[in-house]
């Protein structure tokens, strides 16, 4: 048993004191719910089926002896009002439906003074059995990083009693954090079995104003009397939680965003900024950062910004010069003497300082040479010949790695003696552990390009790799999501379910390094960041190119799962990320922010904040953002929303939109365009017939899932006529001109 606080100690003797009585009780969905005042603190005990208890601390006033001055029961909510010397508290209980055990409380205080809180208790105990005041032993699964979601993911093992998903709605916290100046990261966690939500400390003096209502906590718990005994039982249990408690959370409103201006915006930007190129050997290459021109061009940057181009170019069919720019330069990576690509441009690596350990000619960080062979292989499987050839002349140096190092990759290596410059994230952590799902991606690309069926091969041998890595799989978010896919496909080709299962481990950890929660307070003020992700495990800040590609590889992923059995909490989340990224990915453009919120301080490059290039990194509210750079291989943000998003109709002044994806889209002369919606019908999504002339719109006929009966759309300021509509939808539009 891990030590304990004596907090812990006297709240765990007085909540098994036989004396004790509560003040409300209820039974749902076979769990009890008893309410206690134990002096200074307001409690509410779950009870398990199998009689094992949890306590969560609903109200606190240190020292002092609460009063219950009301309760109201009304639907599913038990309203109580509790009096304290720090003020007024209200206490909302959520009770969960009689099939859905999700519980929600929320405190609020209507402070009596000006009020600091040096110190606040965690609101989770782990009671045990009724029988015995012996804490229940158990395990802490997942729980918050930084400003990442406020969960707490645990299982209690002695007595077995089952688990339990916690998230503590911190968008609600806003008030406080303002008032206060502190942070919402780092406030879900603790140590067993002493965890939970604590208020953020009063570190400045900053106090609560009198006489003003506060919001204190706002927690979303999900139970399961279910202790699962292996890794994929985890890993469906985490996602199906997570997603039960998402549709019980307050989410913030979206709105509509002009992606086809920002994406010209940005192209105007992309080709004509002279801080976003940089030449050699006549050949033009795109910089990392704008006005970055003391590192050399890196091929993951050329292919990063092209891919999504390309899509853009299929989607309007059209043509960029730019490019040909970036295709003209791209053979310049290949080394004769390895028989590779190269990360670095070979005739400018030798100018690296080697400031950074990765930063010198022959160093490969472990992803870098995956990710340019994955998008290489697009390019081949679309038909381009350069691109295939780099591509298959490449493969034997990156299998000869994968075996070298047993399909488990360091952080960093040397090209030429494959000596290990880096090993491991951090000491004990491991290397880069979903190298083996990215790795398995391009095999699978080269076996799809070639027919061979040694790649298939080789990409079962990564992919199994990854088995029995759980929560810690994640390294970098874009290529964990990219393994996600290819392990859907493997399971598609092999008909292995241990490749489905082990699709939806990294999609976990994806999920588990995300921000379901809105920065109010600060700077986060001025920007939406509900649902926003992290690109590495101990990321301080959210990145442009990692929610691009992570957004893309959702797409794809659902794309490939139509038809087969796929959790349904997973198509739930999947498109939910995509509808909030579209809505909040604007805002990684300087332009769209307030420039005092922008860093003085630039580690590579300058930021310009009248240029449409996306900042790499936006921070916590109180922290300034950019301070890594302007992202030039960000510069694919609008290029893959807007292709995936707007549905062209030929010949008619409009554009179809949605901000989930969709599948089989169709649009004949003379007959209704339709399409189906991914996610879950549960929850709505945006559609939008979107006004591309001047000329007057069409009259429309907007029907769902074979239904003749027309829904009722609104007009908007700019033209455009927008229906909010469930997921999972089968949608028809037909229109007559007027």
């Amino acid at each position: 048993m891990n030590a304990t606080s004596a907090w812990l100690l006297t709240a765990n003797a007085k909540l098994n004191s036989p004396d004790l009585t509560a003040v409300y009780e209820k039974v749902k969905a076979d769990y009890s719910f008893k309410v206690y005042i134990v002096e200074d603190s307001c409690w509410l005990v779950a009870s398990w089926p199998k009689g094992s208890r949890i306590a969560f601390r609903l109200a606190y006033s240190p020292g002092d002896q609460l009063v219950v001055r009301k309760i109201l029961e009304k639907d599913q909510n038990v309203t109580l009002g509790i009096h304290s010397l720090v003020g007024e508290y209200k206490i909302v209980v959520g009770l969960p439906p009689s099939d859905i055990p999700v519980l929600r409380l929320t405190t609020t205080l209507k402070t009596a003074a000006q009020v600091l809180f040096p110190y606040w208790p965690r609101d989770i105990i782990p009671l045990g059995a009724a029988s015995s005041d012996r804490l229940a032993e158990g395990e802490v699964k997942v729980s918050q990083v930084g400003t990442r979601s406020g969960q707490l993911y645990f299982s209690l093992s002695r007595p077995k009693a089952g688990s339990v998903l916690y998230l503590q709605n911190l968008t609600t916290l806003a008030e406080y954090n303002q008032a206060t100046e502190t942070s919402a990261g780092n406030t879900v966690g603790g140590r067993w079995p002493e965890i939970g939500f604590a208020l953020p400390p009063t570190e400045k003096g900053k106090p609560l104003e009198a006489g003003k209502t506060y919001t204190l906590s706002d927690a979303c718990i999900a139970f399961d009397d279910q202790v699962p005994g292996d890794e994929p039982g985890m890993i469906r249990q985490y996602l199906d939680l997570l997603a039960a408690v998402y549709l019980e959370l307050p989410r913030p409103a979206t709105t509509y965003k002009n992606w086809p201006e920002t994406l010209q915006e940005g192209l105007t930007d992309l080709t004509e900024s002279p801080g976003c190129w940089t030449q050699v050997d006549g050949n033009h290459y795109l910089n990392a950062y704008v006005c970055d021109y003391a590192t050399p061009p890196e091929i993951m940057v050329q292919l990063a910004v092209l891919l999504p181009l390309l899509d853009y170019v299929e989607w309007n069919d059209s043509q960029l010069e730019v490019m040909k720019k970036v295709k003209e330069g791209l053979p310049a990576f290949y080394d004769d003497r390895y028989q590779t690509i190269m990360r670095w441009h070979p005739k400018m690596a030798d100018q690296m300082e080697g400031e950074e350990e990765h930063k010198k000619p022959l160093v490969m960080d472990s992803w870098y040479l995956h990710h340019p062979l994955l998008n290489l292989s697009r390019l081949a499987l679309k038909g381009d010949k350069v691109a295939e050839k780099l591509f298959l002349d490449s493969l034997e140096f990156a299998i000869k790695v994968a075996r070298h190092f047993d399909y488990r990759w360091p952080v960093f290596y040397k090209m030429d003696t494959l000596e290990v410059v880096k090993a491991e994230t951090q000491p004990g952590k491991g290397g880069e552990k979903d190298v083996p799902g990215l790795y398995a991606h391009v095999m699978l690309q080269a076996w799809e390009l070639t027919g061979n069926k040694r790649y298939l091969a080789e990409s079962e041998k990564a992919a199994l790799t990854l088995n029995g890595l759980g929560f810690d799989l994640f390294y970098q978010a874009n290529n964990t999501s990219f393994s996600a896919g290819a392990l859907l496909r493997l399971y598609k080709i092999t008909g292995k379910d241990i490749y489905k299962e082990l699709s939806y481990l990294c999609l976990a950890n994806v999920f588990k390094n995300v921000k379901l929660w809105d920065c109010n307070y600060g700077y986060g003020r001025s920007f939406p960041s509900f649902f926003a992700l992290f690109p590495l495990n101990d990321a301080p800040y959210t990145a442009v190119y990692e929610e691009q590609e992570v957004f893309c590889a959702f797409h794809d992923y659902l794309r490939h799962a139509e038809g087969q059995d796929i959790l349904p909490s997973l198509r739930l989340l999947m498109a939910e990320y995509i509808r909030y990224l579209v809505d909040r990915a604007v805002f990684y453009y300087p332009t769209m922010l307030p420039k005092e919120m922008l860093s003085g301080e630039v580690k590579t490059g300058e930021v310009d904040p009248n240029l449409w290039i996306a900042l790499e990194d936006i921070h916590d509210g109180w922290e300034q953002s950019g301070e890594v750079g302007q992202e030039v291989y960000g510069a694919g943000n609008a290029f893959g929303i807007l292709p995936r998003h707007y549905m062209q109709v030929e010949g008619e002044p409009f554009m179809i939109y949605t901000d989930y994806p969709t599948y089989g889209f169709s649009a004949k002369k003379h007959c209704p365009a339709k399409f189906k919606l991914a996610g879950d019908g549960r929850l709505q999504c945006r559609l939008m017939l979107v006004k591309t002339d001047k000329g007057q719109m069409p009259k429309f006929l907007v029907m769902l899932n074979g239904s003749r009966e027309g829904l009722t759309g609104r007009t908007t300021q700019e033209g455009h006529l927008e229906f909010s509509i469930p997921g999972d939808s089968e949608v028809y539009i037909n229109w007559k001109t007027k």
